[in-house]
């Protein structure tokens, strides 16, 4: 009889304390999200991003049919150092506003170089390859990873493309 119970009981604990670290990893993750965010939030002023070093970088960037990434705001120094620190993304991304002002929608973290065997990762997601050609002219091409902070991504918040933005007629593809 007591086999029986045992069995069982064992199973719920072992799911529990699973369940509990899943719990303690995701609070973990969202500490993370919570820190870049707070880090970061000086960006929602354009002036703060110029002053740190971010210029415009390309038009702003869409796909149609899938979603638009906005104009992005690139500091160089950044991009020229390989390492990927979750405070302090290489590009920040701004939606055009209707009357002219931008708005913080993204952060994006990039590497440039060649594929190598393991992607690096930022806030527990590989960044993804991008071959050359692409739109940007980046040669031999690049590791990118967007965070849809500020701006709701029905996609997720680690796609590239998000439906819900708008170039208001300033993008690539005309929209």
């Amino acid at each position: 009889m007591k086999r029986r119970f045992a069995i069982p009981a064992v199973t719920i604990a072992a799911l529990t304390v699973m369940g509990f670290g899943l719990a303690l990893g995701a609070n973990a993750k969202a500490d993370e999200q919570s820190t870049v965010r707070a880090v970061t939030a000086r960006f929602n002023s354009l002036e703060q991003a110029k002053q740190a070093g971010y210029v415009p970088f390309y038009v702003c960037a869409e796909q149609p049919g899938v979603g638009t990434m906005g104009q992005h705001y690139v500091n160089f120094d950044l991009v020229g150092d390989p390492a990927i620190d979750p405070l302090q993304p290489e590009a920040l991304v701004y939606e055009p506003r209707a009357d002219g002002t931008f708005k913080l929608v993204a952060l994006e973290w990039v590497r440039v170089g060649a594929q190598e065997a393991t992607a690096p990762t930022v806030l527990g997601h590989d960044l993804l390859y991008r071959t050359a050609p692409n739109r940007y002219g980046i040669e031999p091409g690049f590791y990118e990873r967007h965070y849809w902070l500020d701006k709701s991504n029905p996609l997720g918040a680690f796609e590239d493309w998000n439906p819900t933005v708008s170039c208001r007629g300033t993008g690539d593809n005309g929209g």
